[in-house]
């Protein structure tokens, strides 16, 4: 048999293949329209359009006038604003997530001792990740820690004369800072999961060694759940280099007092919906994309040297 009888069959068997699969191509594209509509309008749009008016001085009520760099180059150079809005966001950043996910992991190990009714313990704590972000809980939480609001009334039960928290340069941010902890369910929902893999052969085998409670934390609980911390971590540095809503309703949407609450959203919202600064405000997005990127590539390569798998990888 010649090579070229050969490959007849074989060709004929490829364009049988490709008819019978080209009806499931069609049909997947059919199902994937949806979100490939979405992705192209609601998403690629949107994020090529404020790539280009960021490169523009755009009013929103007139046409965008190209102006190259300028934007990016006031910002760097004469906006202190832009400053303080950063400083107040990492000050918010470093304050929040690692006080966020220690009392999440607390919650947690509290919740994996196999309590009864667990399930309902899990719903109570999450609720306040559901209620956080809204402006509901947060004007409620902007009188509990007004001058004579329910903390300072029960502070004042004791004897103690405390300051209006949410009117204070002091602590006003640091009110916003609590109300983000108080958000702790999800990461405690993702934790106590990760808790629930530790095999209990490990704290069996090391309790046989005479290793005590703490030292099982250290030695067997942390290591493992490295790779939650990890995820947890990651997730909550993007949410909170995003947040608005909180300082946007504690602050009655001017970032004081003293533009001790301008968080950046909250200035970049201010930019281009209250000043019509539209071009300015897209250039300070990308600015605060590329911002999480880097924080986010620093922690994937910090990973390396304090994440472990299972598979002894990291």
């Amino acid at each position: 048999m010649t090579a070229s009888s050969m490959t007849k069959p074989q060709k004929r068997s490829k364009r049988a293949k490709k008819s019978a699969a080209s009806p499931n191509n069609r049909a997947a594209l059919f199902f994937l329209a949806p979100w490939l509509i979405g992705l192209i309008c609601l998403t690629l749009g949107p994020v090529l359009a404020s790539l280009y008016f960021s490169l523009t001085d755009y009013s929103i009520l007139a046409s965008p006038n190209w102006v190259g760099l300028s934007n990016y180059t006031e910002m760097l150079t004469a906006d202190k604003l832009f400053g303080t809005s950063l400083k107040v966001t990492f000050t918010y950043v470093f304050a929040s997530v690692p006080l966020k996910l220690i009392f999440a992991l607390g919650v947690a190990l509290l919740l994996n001792k196999g309590i009864k009714g667990l399930g309902i313990y899990r719903t109570i704590y999450y609720i306040p990740s559901l209620l956080g972000g809204s402006i509901a809980i947060s004007m409620l939480w902007r009188k509990m820690l007004g001058g004579d609001g329910l903390v300072n009334q029960v502070l004042l039960k004791v004897g103690i004369h405390a300051p209006d928290w949410v009117a204070n340069p002091k602590y006003a941010l640091y009110s916003i800072v609590l109300l983000s902890v108080w958000q702790f369910g999800s990461s405690m929902i993702i934790f106590l999961s990760g808790l629930k893999q530790i095999p209990s052969d490990y704290y069996e085998a090391s309790s046989v060694d005479g290793a005590g409670k703490i030292r099982q934390f250290w030695s067997i609980t942390l290591p493992i759940l490295t790779p939650v911390i990890f995820f947890n971590l990651v997730m909550q540095i993007i949410t909170s280099f995003q947040s608005f809503t909180q300082a946007f309703v504690i602050s009655n949407g001017s970032g004081g007092p003293l533009n001790s609450t301008l968080m950046y959203s909250l200035y970049l919202y201010k930019k281009g919906f209250a000043f019509f600064q539209m071009g300015y405000a897209s250039a300070m997005a990308w600015v605060l994309l590329l911002i999480i990127g880097c924080f986010t590539f620093i922690i994937f390569r910090s990973s390396r040297g304090w994440v472990h798998y299972e598979d002894g990888g990291k």
